[in-house]
């Protein structure tokens, strides 16, 4: 079944200034994709459109519903929307309070969102601090608390711009890990980011976008095409950069690397041989 439908997509801002150009795609249920593109490529424009806090020309349909005036209740009660900025989302006392803010105008009981609540928290790790002040919190668990105000909701779709930016190692492993369980839940995922070397951690696909779609395929594969990625001012992840120029040299002829680990096994194999 498809989650998110994009059929022709094209925007602009108020001053005339193009931000999408036709963009088409899809989405599975339970499927994790990466936005990629140069800053100024429509990547957080497009993820507004997902759940109608903006609108354009075209088409949006979120599990075959097409986003509507009078659909847009329930298509924010599914997708969810997690700005790259936590204090865009935080503005409570206290942490429960911001994390219950949805669940009551969603109209639930006061224990179903005492419940929701409860479960947003301990799924970022951040029970323990729930009467603590949002804005006495690090970034990092400002970033955690902002992803479990949209958690307690219980949404199908979960939109994230930019979830990895400015946090230590520590943090970044740990949303990686979030976003991967909340995929194996069931929750369709769509990132936005320019950190691509967490993006064969966290994605199954990559949309690159320059206004246009430029190009939709398997992660793995669009993270190896140097020159696509240089014309969009993007990189390749570190390791598979590394790798390729190895193979290049006549030095290696494995797959790919990704990651640390993936690395790793590579070069003990070498020195098996």
């Amino acid at each position: 079944m498809k989650a998110i439908e994009v059929e022709n997509l094209s925007y602009s801002y108020p001053d005339g200034t193009p931000a999408l150009d036709g963009v088409t795609f899809s989405v599975l249920k339970g499927e994790s994709i990466a936005l990629l593109g140069p800053n100024g490529a429509g990547k957080s424009t497009l993820l507004l459109h997902l759940n109608g806090l903006l609108r354009g020309s075209g088409l949006v349909r979120i599990m075959d519903r097409e986003i509507e005036e009078h659909s847009l209740g329930w298509i924010r009660s599914q997708v969810g929307v997690v700005f790259q900025d936590p204090d865009d989302q935080l503005f409570m006392p206290t942490l429960k309070e911001d994390v219950a803010f949805g669940p009551r105008n969603m109209g639930l009981s006061e224990a179903e969102v005492q419940k929701r609540v409860r479960w947003a928290l301990e799924s970022v790790g951040l029970l323990n601090l729930s009467e603590r002040s949002p804005h006495h919190l690090s970034f990092g668990q400002r970033k955690k608390a902002s992803l479990a105000t949209v958690l307690s909701m219980r949404p199908m779709v979960l939109v994230l711009d930019e979830p990895t930016s400015n946090l230590d190692p520590r943090s970044k492993t740990e949303m990686i890990r979030l976003i991967r369980k909340l995929q194996a839940e069931g929750t369709t995922l769509v990132t936005a980011t320019h950190d691509v070397n967490t993006v064969p951690l966290l994605a199954d696909r990559i949309l690159l976008l320059n206004r246009k779609l430029v190009s939709n395929g398997e992660a793995r594969e669009i993270l190896q095409r140097r020159e696509l990625l240089r014309e969009l001012g993007l990189e390749m992840p570190l390791f598979a950069d590394l790798f390729l120029e190895l193979r290049a040299e006549g030095c290696y002829s494995g797959p790919t690397p990704f990651t640390k680990e993936e690395a790793k096994a590579a070069i003990r194999n070498y020195f098996k041989k």
